[in-house]
């Protein structure tokens, strides 16, 4: 669904991505995870178009679109999730779900429709609409982000850090909207700090240091490696059953901001 080839991009003092070369699969979770400044976020924020690549170019389904603003990019397909504050707090939850739909605000049928669609999918939408997103707990804002960025119908989400603040409780319902996001069909790329969290979570897990891929596997081999084990865990790492386990753990892997 997404490929990057040979990116390099970054910001004003320099670049973050040394020559990135990644794969997304369709239909699927695939989770990044890496020390902190190994460039994971800008990963995201080039996809998205908020950094355009110095070098190298990116494709969607075939389609180039590196050096696209943020609203093409959108327009063709791909929303991201931030890693926090992505709702309007003083505004109703119907009204962040309307803002989410703003592309397509001229077809009333449609936005009306698809916002009672994914009001059967997260009940939240529908249970609490005339609420106030600052009454939300952060686990139901989370899901409340989830379902806006699903508007639009989009190929591809990107998410940010989904985890990041949340208790083990807040954390497992962005597990279960995860996997129901990608359930409707929705391709997955995530950046995760809690490493166990993401590679429990995902079907395709990415390592990065330093700018660059340095591993991609399945995300159950990457858990069983004793590589991964040493750099991330400790020791190496016992793996459960499917989901997530009862008390996920944040501080696992710091996140990285870069």
């Amino acid at each position: 669904m997404i490929e990057m080839k040979s990116v390099v991009a970054g910001y004003g003092g320099g670049d973050v991505l040394q020559g990135v070369e990644l794969m997304v699969r369709e239909g699927a979770i695939t989770c990044i995870v890496g020390p902190n400044g190994a460039g994971k976020s800008t990963v995201l924020r080039a996809i998205s178009g908020q950094v355009s690549p110095r070098e190298g170019h990116i494709t969607l389904a075939g389609e180039r679109i590196s050096g696209r603003t943020p609203a093409q990019v959108i327009t063709a397909g791909i929303v991201q999730v931030p890693q926090q504050g992505g709702l309007f707090a003083d505004l109703t939850i119907r009204d962040n779900m309307l803002l989410g739909g703003y592309l397509i605000r001229r077809d009333r049928a449609r936005l009306k429709r698809r916002i009672a669609e994914l009001g059967e999918a997260f009940p939240i939408i529908r249970e609490r609409a005339g609420e106030r997103a600052a009454n939300l707990s952060g686990g139901q804002r989370r899901i409340v982000e989830f379902a806006r960025a699903l508007v639009l119908e989009p190929r591809v989400v990107l998410l940010d850090e989904p985890t990041l603040g949340l208790d083990p409780k807040a954390s497992q319902l962005v597990f279960d909207s995860t996997l129901m996001m990608r359930d409707l069909g929705t391709t997955v790329l995530m950046v995760e700090q809690n490493v166990r969290f993401g590679l429990k979570l995902a079907a395709h897990g990415v390592v990065m240091e330093r700018g660059q891929v340095l591993l991609e596997d399945s995300a159950e081999g990457l858990l069983k490696r004793p590589d991964m084990a040493a750099l991330f865990f400790g020791s190496a790492p016992e793996p459960t059953a499917a989901g997530v386990s009862a008390e996920p753990d944040p501080a696992s892997v710091e996140g990285a901001n870069a």
